[in-house]
């Protein structure tokens, strides 16, 4: 009896988070796949990178730590945990679920962009990403001499990121998250196929009312220059409500970045 109550119950609260448009499952059993949302932070959530997929997300994004020689997934260096490793928490998940659905993160789906910000020292850091990620290359999206290799997951190196030795490299595992500069050196695409930067370097705007029209022609010529390219646009820190995610879309921003994946998700799937 308390099992068939329990039962009952997991189901009223999956139909009320349905209902609410924090879950929305294709009829295959597939969740609605939000390729421009991109999970902020995404280990500060309850489930790391499972929350993200469950609602859709195209885009995670996980801080590392080169600690003891593991990386380590956290937000500052006084969080680090030894249980909490890339591999554990992103990594094995990811290729497991690759197995399960035919070689993709969502079946039939598009690449999953796993943006990895390192934290410490960024040679050695990096040096330690590629040894994680040549058990599970397989999956991965690749540079092999000098052309891309489509795959499930395409891991974007952020924050210290060792451009030099990226760039010399014709074969590597993962890609350069740029900055503007490389919109106005137009850099090669198969090195930083991603762009990104701090709203307020640009925009004034808080996400209130309307947004000027000389900063959306700013944010409308930037999209078309990073579109021109073929690169993905990213801004972080810019306001985090629906007003801005309704002009990132309207102009075309590649990657919306959230801390509210449940929000950002019903939003995405309502504006289809």
């Amino acid at each position: 009896m308390f099992r068939m109550r329990f039962a009952v119950l997991l189901i009223w609260l999956f139909a009320f988070a349905y209902a609410r448009g924090q879950v929305r499952i294709h009829s295959e059993g597939q969740p609605t796949v939000h390729a421009n949302a991109h999970a902020h932070n995404d280990y500060a959530h309850s489930r790391p990178l499972l929350d993200a997929l469950e609602q859709g997300f195209g885009s995670v994004e996980a801080d590392v730590f080169l600690v003891n020689g593991e990386l380590l997934v956290a937000h500052t260096i006084l969080e680090v945990r030894r249980e909490k490793t890339f591999e554990k928490l992103y990594l094995q998940p990811l290729a497991e679920r690759c197995k399960e659905n035919g070689g993709r993160v969502y079946c039939d789906g598009p690449e999953l962009i796993l943006l990895v910000d390192l934290k410490t020292e960024a040679e050695a850091t990096y040096a330690k990403l590629l040894e994680k990620l040549a058990p599970v290359e397989s999956m991965l999206t690749q540079l092999v001499d000098g052309k891309v290799k489509s795959g499930a997951v395409r891991i974007v190196v952020s924050g210290n990121r060792p451009v030099e030795t990226m760039a010399k490299q014709a074969t590597r595992l993962a890609f350069l998250d740029g900055r503007m500069d490389d919109l106005e050196s137009n850099s090669p695409v198969e090195l930083a196929p991603v762009v990104s930067d701090q709203w307020s370097n640009h925009f004034k705007w808080r996400g209130r009312d309307e947004m000027p029209k000389d900063e959306v022609d700013k944010l409308n010529e930037l999209v078309a220059k990073s579109h021109q390219q073929k690169r993905k646009l990213r801004f972080w820190g810019a306001p985090d409500n629906e007003v801005t995610w309704n002009q990132l879309a309207a102009s075309g921003v590649d990657l919306i970045n959230t801390d509210k994946l449940a929000d950002l998700s019903a939003f995405l799937s309502q504006s289809k």
